[in-house]
């Protein structure tokens, strides 16, 4: 059970980082979700990476402040990878590509902060 708490605290961890990037560097940012199934290896090491957290999240949820969110959350999360599993590579990356065009830089760096605070309210949830 310590291993998926810690792999919680580093989730929130690592929503607060890329929160940061969104605001120090969001053509960086952006960069990255342009890449989302942009190969083969790209797009299932990204669905299958994502599952860890997913796992973790459902796995510590009654240790939580917010059990039936963390649940929910994980599940969800479990739930789109599953889905992502079985849509078309190239349907993925033309979807990344298509938000990528929506978010400029300008709403990357505005959205930064709830990146952040996601981040540090899943850690708070798990001490």
């Amino acid at each position: 059970m310590q291993t998926a708490k810690s792999v919680v605290v580093l989730f929130g961890l690592f929503l607060i980082a890329v929160g940061f990037l969104m605001l120090i560097a969001p053509k960086k940012a952006r960069a990255s979700l342009q890449k989302a199934g942009s190969t083969n290896i790209i797009n299932y090491a990204e669905i299958t990476i994502r599952m860890i957290p997913a796992a973790a999240l459902i796995l510590v949820a009654d240790l939580s402040k917010f059990p039936e969110s963390f649940k929910i959350l994980g599940w969800f999360m479990v739930a789109t990878s599953l889905i992502l599993y079985l849509v078309p590579r190239k349907i993925h990356h033309n979807y990344a590509l298509r938000c990528a065009k929506i978010l400029t830089p300008d709403y990357i760096r505005l959205i930064s902060p709830f990146s952040m605070l996601f981040g540090s309210i899943i850690i708070y949830a798990v001490y």
